[in-house]
């Protein structure tokens, strides 16, 4: 069996891969870390899940001099939500080193952020726009940056944002290292990685390792008129404790939440074109299992990273092979089982054909009699791929009382912050977290309650201390 000392990293990072919990490497971060030691432009195409924050992040924090003031690399990522979780597992890496890492996005104020990098910072984690925006202001210099990561490159492409990452790479050093993360490989990607990496190793995680062994997966003949009704019968039948329904486009998205309100359902929309506002409380009521279905395009649920996901409906057949893929890996994981559903119009037995032939594997049709019971923990070994303390789905969970609320400029967003940082405590972890004038509530594993408390009292948000404490019954 492959460890993480096998690799080649330093006792200093093998200490701090203890710390967070992390027991052996995962495929992506057994092929990649590696040849990125050792200099080498890396191409790899894995899915969130697979542990490639770490497969970059890793030898990143490795190759970076504390020592030295200078912002030494640097992270693109297409959304702020996946910049602040790999700013957090970056942090985790590099505490035992001395590393300074400083997220920036936008959303929330660029004066807090161009502080924070005068201070110093000798990792930047940034989106696009942000990281543009700073450049122009002379406040992010890149010159001495010798490592960049491209992460999710494809969402970049997607966004509309691949001339800018090509206008922020101009502008780093010919001889930087170079690495970039994507789900899929679209053209577009390819020119990208053939422009501006140089002689760079292809690494690719299959499908099939990563979701075929804990995803059931069926497939339901049905006519385009039919796919309303035919849902609210998947999901009757099917009662997910959580499940992300996925629609082609935006509009779509729209169309499919309306009429699954109008029947009852308790959903909710996720797509680019609503405020951030409305996204964060759609992810964090999703994150804290308080909103069972969320309808989503591909883009919009890439921030997602959540154990307990037990259902992916695809209301729309996915464009690719690799996109159903990257879809059905938002169940099954951390040693649960789960199950995905394709909705086939007559049209599209095609691009079902070309699923299965990618995966290797035949697709059965689904019935209401093939539903079994909802996910369930399998016996099997766990791979860690985030650094955070997360659930398993048996946890015990306690409530713990916050002073300061409102009234003292907090929102719900700064006190999960506060614990999941300070705490090294995923996000999925926080629940039925409530913020009123004067105080809050938020539940966390019992078992991690008292080392949240410690980690979070004392700390200052918005100019409030924040003190927590165990909820007297």
């Amino acid at each position: 069996m492959t460890t993480f000392a096998d690799l080649g990293l330093s006792e200093t990072t093998l200490q701090a891969l203890r710390d967070v919990g992390y027991e052996k490497p995962s495929p992506i971060q057994e092929q990649a870390i590696p040849p990125l030691l050792e200099g080498r432009d890396v191409i790899g195409q894995a899915q969130t899940g697979t542990g490639k924050t770490a497969a970059f992040g890793l030898p990143m924090v490795e190759q970076v001099d504390p020592s030295v003031p200078e912002i030494q690399a640097l992270v693109l990522t297409p959304t702020r939500e996946l910049c602040i979780q790999v700013t957090q597992a970056l942090r985790s890496y590099g505490t035992t080193k001395g590393i300074d890492v400083v997220a920036v996005f936008g959303g929330a104020p660029i004066r807090t952020q161009q502080a924070q990098l005068r201070q110093g910072g000798h990792i930047v984690v940034g989106t696009v726009g942000r990281v543009l925006d700073l450049i122009s202001r002379n406040s992010l210099v890149l010159h001495d940056t010798r490592y960049v990561v491209l992460d999710e490159a494809d969402e970049m492409l997607d966004l509309g944002f691949l001339e800018d990452v090509e206008k922020i790479l101009r502008l780093t050093p010919n001889g930087r290292q170079t690495a970039l993360f994507s789900a899929t490989m679209p053209p577009p990607i390819r020119k990208l990685a053939d422009s501006y990496l140089y002689d760079p190793e292809l690494i690719k995680v299959e499908a099939e390792t990563l979701t075929i062994d804990t995803v059931e997966q069926f497939q339901l003949d049905v006519k385009q008129a039919d796919k309303p009704s035919k849902l609210v019968e998947v999901l009757k039948a099917e009662r997910p404790e959580q499940a992300i329904v996925f629609c082609r486009t935006k509009i779509r998205v729209d169309q499919l939440n309306r009429t699954l309100n109008d029947k009852g359902l308790n959903v909710k929309a996720l797509h680019g074109d609503m405020t951030q506002g409305s996204r964060d409380g759609v992810m964090l009521a999703f994150k804290a299992q308080r909103l069972p279905i969320l309808i989503a395009t591909d883009v919009a649920a890439r921030g997602l990273d959540i154990t307990s996901v037990t259902h992916v409906i695809n209301y729309d057949i996915p464009t690719s092979p690799d996109v159903y893929a990257h879809r059905i890996g938002r169940t099954g994981r951390m040693g649960r089982t789960g199950r995905a559903i394709t909705f086939v119009e007559p049209r599209q037995k095609h691009d079902l054909e070309a699923i299965e032939k990618h995966i290797g594997t035949s697709i059965a049709p689904w019935s209401e009699g093939a539903h079994t019971a909802p996910a369930e923990v399998r016996e099997r070994p766990r791979r860690h791929t985030k650094p955070h303390v997360s659930r398993n789905g048996d946890e015990r969970f306690v409530t713990l009382f916050s002073r300061g609320g409102t009234a003292d400029g907090l929102e719900v967003a700064d006190l999960v912050k506060a614990v999941t940082e300070k705490a090294q405590i995923d996000g999925e972890a926080v629940r039925d977290v409530r913020l009123l004038q004067r105080f809050g509530l938020l539940s966390v594993p019992a078992d991690q309650a008292q080392r949240v408390v410690q980690a979070v009292n004392g700390t200052t948000v918005k100019g409030h201390q924040l003190e927590l404490e165990p909820a007297r019954a």
